[in-house]
């Protein structure tokens, strides 16, 4: 691969649905082109003519691309799966590989990109009464997850007492469907970023491509953080 890179980057992972397209040339300058939009139930017949449509606008067609992205949740099951199945499609019938990006991580991105915010709780609704939730932090120009992304009962959230910074700042859906959360968080500015967006998980590409970790189509994987819980109620399965 050359030092110029093109990435296409698809999310389905929740209600909205987004393409992003990078384009950079050799001295890291880059261009890009997105599509958002919010399409609950409507991703399979949205997303394969947005991504004709970015490509268009970028002036690409899609053997140029280099490396193929998608929002790898968490999410909803059947978003999750229709985001990563339309890209390893991509990715096989070019042979190009792969880089998964966190929804969580690209909003907590979003906030740092169009605020500067550096600290940053992020909180996605998942159905059955709890929330995807991640606490990033600011280092070199990516937000990074302190611990770990958990999904979690807003109570048993609220019980483990975290100390929110006067600086920090909440996004996601799952602010407004728990109200609690938001009220415990009050030194936290809440701000409009309810959903991902495939333009705000470029960065990260881009950053995992530099180091290497873009990984092959069959390779390619979703998070769930709920699938384990989701297999063991099943008769028959651990």
């Amino acid at each position: 691969m050359s030092n110029k890179l093109n990435v296409l980057c698809v999310d389905t992972s929740t209600e909205a649905c987004s393409v992003a397209v990078l384009c950079q040339n050799e001295e890291k300058q880059q261009v890009i082109n997105d599509s958002f939009m919010l399409a609950p139930r409507e991703h399979t017949k949205k997303i394969l003519p947005t991504v004709e449509q970015v490509l268009q606008q970028a002036g690409l067609t899609l053997p140029e691309i280099d490396v193929l992205a998608y929002g790898r949740g968490p999410g909803s099951f059947t978003g999750v799966r229709i985001g990563i199945s339309i890209a390893q499609g991509l990715a096989f019938a070019i042979e190009k590989k792969m880089v998964g990006v966190s929804t969580l991580q690209a909003m907590a991105q979003q906030a740092f990109k169009t605020q500067q915010a550096a600290d940053v709780y992020a909180a996605i609704d998942a159905r059955m009464g709890e929330v995807y939730f991640a606490h990033y932090l600011l280092k070199d120009e990516l937000m990074v997850v302190v611990n770990e992304e958990i999904v979690i009962k807003p109570a048993d959230l609220l019980a483990l007492e975290l100390d929110a910074a006067a600086d920090s700042v909440l996004v996601g859906s799952g602010w407004a469907a728990y109200p609690e959360l938001a009220a415990y968080f009050k030194n936290a500015l809440k701000l409009d970023i309810e959903f991902p967006s495939a333009k705000y998980m470029l960065d990260e590409v881009v950053s995992c491509v530099e180091k290497s970790q873009a990984v092959l189509p069959e390779l390619a994987a979703p998070v769930y953080l709920r699938d384990k819980v989701t297999w063991k109620k099943l008769p028959g399965r651990e």
